[in-house]
């Protein structure tokens, strides 16, 4: 099921791709630590290739041993990076609770003190899919998505909804009509974002953060990571969401879109309210101050911000 590319121009971006984060590297970890993950790794670390995706400066790196295995480790201080540390708690939870033989790595083992949050998932020999897009790496990231919405519908542990979760968002809004008085079509965006709470509604996990660098691409398939943020909603968000990028890239979303199981029979006006929803986000966002541990964050964010609002206004007819 190969995506068509359209004759829509890409829309260049100056980030680069698995290499936005800056993380805190092995060395710099406290010795105790270290020593501590070396006990329950079992075996002497001999080298660490920090994971060069993502946006947090929290410690996420594979772990080489003397003994020869690799393990995969995250971990953050919980008095220094405590928002860090709370996802990395909150996803030890949600993988916990995760039903054996989806697409997703594996938790081996958590463990928390009182300055310490630090989880080991297994050692996947993946990759992240290529930008822009191949059409092989696209469907296996989206073939991922189908099968953790079929096995997550209803989710097996208690989530908050999408709706109570995102609810902040629409007031974006009111920042880009401020910042932007005069955007084509202001007004109909904004309402479009107002109706997201029908049109996200659901009883489906969802992870939220379905973009390409929480993707590993194997022989098997696509696997999908970092599990901090799902909550319960439409089972096809996290489709919509990964096609922003795709459609950036010059894919012919759309036509995925009328294809996939899971977006096919989706209102028009439920997508575009979501979209709607979330380039109001984008533009609010990338205005913000750019935080010293996430240089690229900002830049992240115009690019979605430009990408999701050329979509909406493709679907939607508007000059």
């Amino acid at each position: 099921m190969s995506p068509i590319v359209s004759r829509t121009p890409t829309l260049g971006s100056p980030i680069p791709h698995g290499r936005t984060a800056r993380r805190v590297e092995w060395p710099l970890l406290p010795p105790a630590l270290r020593a501590t993950i070396e006990r329950r790794i079992g075996s002497r670390v001999v080298s660490a290739d920090s994971a060069g995706p993502g946006f947090t400066p929290g410690f996420a790196s594979v772990l080489t041993c003397a003994d020869g295995s690799r393990h995969f480790v995250k971990a953050a201080s919980k008095k220094a990076q405590r928002m860090f540390a709370d996802a990395y708690r909150e996803e030890v939870r949600k993988l916990e609770a995760l039903p054996a033989g989806l697409p997703v790595p594996r938790l081996l083992w958590a463990l928390e003190d009182d300055l310490w949050v630090v989880l080991e998932t297994e050692y996947v020999a993946g990759e992240m899919p290529p930008r822009p897009w191949a059409p092989d790496a696209l469907d296996a990231c989206l073939d991922a998505l189908e099968v953790v919405a079929d096995r997550l519908t209803p989710p097996p542990m208690p989530l908050r909804p999408f709706v109570e979760e995102f609810e902040e968002f629409v007031a974006s809004w009111d920042h880009v009509r401020r910042a932007t008085p005069d955007l084509p079509h202001l007004a109909e965006a904004e309402e479009l974002a107002s109706g997201f709470r029908e049109a996200t509604a659901g009883q489906t996990l969802v992870h939220t953060d379905a973009r390409d660098d929480n993707f590993l691409l194997t022989a098997d398939g696509a696997l999908l990571c970092d599990w901090n943020w799902p909550v319960a909603g439409a089972a096809w968000i996290d489709t919509v969401g990964l096609l922003i990028s795709a459609r950036g890239d010059g894919v012919d979303a759309d036509d995925l879109l009328a294809r996939r199981r899971l977006t096919r029979d989706v209102p028009t006006d439920h997508i575009d309210s979501y979209l709607a929803l979330l380039a109001g986000y984008f533009m609010e966002r990338r205005e913000q101050p750019v935080p010293n541990s996430s240089p690229y964050l900002r830049v992240h964010q115009d690019w979605y911000a430009r990408a999701t609002w050329a979509w909406l206004s493709e679907r939607r007819g508007w000059t």
